[in-house]
């Protein structure tokens, strides 16, 4: 079935599924521990981690299990490392450049973004997702003096057995449009980069919700975004 003709017609299954999937998905807390920190030797490095509920290390125990810890842990081998963490449960893209406008400006060098899952479950349309990619990425160079963005792929929901089908493949359909827009988006900008998400055997290392990373995804995804801030900061 055809993505327009299949939302069409299921529509209203979606919505009877998406509100079940509300009331009975088990709501896992944030991970708990410091968002603010400095760590490792070397060249400094002064990283943002931005985002949702997978920034803020929601189904790992700890912010070391979650991606700050498990990221910081790699670039600290090369680099004195002041990051910080400002992410929560929900965020979407536009809401997240209003919360950092009401936030006092600092300088980071480089930011990582996990957003765009949440815009996808609030079927935020794409055009209107695509400005507020732009209006987050302007406030981060403007203010925020960002000159690295790394943009995390959209999650792969049609692998994540918290949803059910028809409601996965749909998800899982929406995400794969926005990632692809997402890579298009950042292609044409010299200080952005998309970085997928490849989940593949990952699928069963969710947290228990079915919908989250578990601690050894975060770790994954850690080691992937590494060696791209290396690539870009570390000296020769």
């Amino acid at each position: 079935m055809g993505y327009e003709i299949g939302t069409l017609a299921l529509g209203p299954v979606f919505a009877l599924q998406g509100r079940y999937v509300r009331r009975t998905t088990p709501r896992l807390p944030e991970a708990s521990g410091d968002r603010e920190g400095t760590r490792g030797e070397g060249r400094p490095l002064r990283l943002l981690l931005l985002g949702d509920s997978a920034a803020a290390g929601v189904g790992a125990g700890t912010q070391e299990e979650a991606l700050s810890g498990r990221l910081v842990t790699e670039l600290a081998n090369t680099f004195r490392v002041s990051w910080m963490l400002i992410a929560r449960a929900g965020a979407t893209t536009s809401g997240t450049s209003r919360h950092l406008s009401r936030r006092p400006s600092e300088t980071f060098d480089v930011a990582v973004v996990s957003l765009g899952g949440n815009d996808v479950l609030a079927r935020r349309p794409m055009s209107q997702w695509l400005t507020d990619l732009d209006l987050l990425a302007d406030s981060l160079r403007a203010r925020f003096g960002v000159q690295h963005l790394l943009f995390s792929g959209i999650p792969p929901m049609h692998l994540f057995p918290g949803f059910p089908q028809p409601l996965r493949w749909y998800l899982g359909a929406t995400a794969r449009r926005f990632d692809d827009a997402l890579a298009r988006w950042s292609a044409g900008r010299p200080d952005c980069e998309h970085v997928p998400l490849e989940l593949k055997d990952g699928a069963g290392l969710l947290a228990p919700d079915g919908m989250h990373p578990g601690p050894l995804l975060y770790e994954r995804w850690g080691a992937l975004l590494a060696p791209r801030i290396r690539a870009r900061y570390a000296r020769p």
